[in-house]
């Protein structure tokens, strides 16, 4: 996927919060687990924090340019 690569030119900073063991974060942690190393490699010092919290329902959390963020819910 081409948008891997130019991550890093549109973005800041990227979270992802998910839990460890609810069933609705089942697709975001899979997520994590297929395409976090191809994202790192592709963008290596842009900022991916992973955040797993208990009971909380899964987000992504960008951060463009001059601090401006915005959330999105995760769909399935």
């Amino acid at each position: 996927m081409a948008w891997r690569s130019q991550l890093s030119r549109n973005l800041k900073e990227l979270r992802i919060l998910f839990c460890q063991t609810s069933p609705s974060s089942a697709s975001a942690r899979s997520f994590v687990e297929q395409n976090y190393k191809d994202l790192k490699t592709l963008n290596p010092k842009f900022p991916i924090l992973i955040r797993e919290c208990r009971g909380i329902e899964p987000q992504i959390w960008a951060r463009c340019d001059m601090g401006v963020e915005r959330a999105f819910a995760w769909k399935v």
